[in-house]
């Protein structure tokens, strides 16, 4: 549960830290949002990418942006490689991020390690610890 509603989230694949999931394709890792991001931002209109594919990225490096009817938000490289493609069914039609993000709305293919990539579990750990932690701070009682 987020809150009042219930999220989805499938249990064949790994999420990071920055609230992406990723799963195998071939040798690739492909990454999309999880439920939770999606839920946060709302309904993305607009997707951009600040790197083309080839580009080698570390994690954290800012590789582009979503817009949603709530926010701005960067999207940032959740592991170190190489983006070896995007998806650009979702660049020209981000409303597939909305509808099917664990499918269709998928974001990029990338090689590279992604050892820090929690199974989904742990994934559901963090995001409790996470929720817990903003609505304390949402309700000024953040130690």
């Amino acid at each position: 549960m987020m809150g009042n509603f219930a999220a989805r989230f499938p249990t064949d694949r790994r999420y990071t830290p920055n609230h992406m999931w990723l799963g195998a394709q071939g040798t690739a890792m492909r990454f999309g949002l999880s439920a939770y991001a999606i839920r946060l931002l709302r309904e993305i209109y607009f997707l951009e990418w600040s790197v083309d594919a080839g580009a080698t990225v570390r994690q954290k490096d800012e590789i582009g942006a979503v817009e949603s009817s709530k926010a701005v938000a960067a999207l940032y490289a959740p592991a170190d490689g190489t983006i070896t493609r995007f998806n650009a069914d979702a660049l020209a039609d981000p409303s597939a991020i909305n509808k099917d993000g664990y499918g269709a709305g998928w974001l990029f293919e990338m090689t590279g390690n992604a050892n820090d990539a929690m199974e989904p579990a742990e994934y559901l750990r963090y995001l409790e610890t996470s929720w817990t932690k903003a609505q304390a701070l949402l309700k000024g009682q953040a130690a």
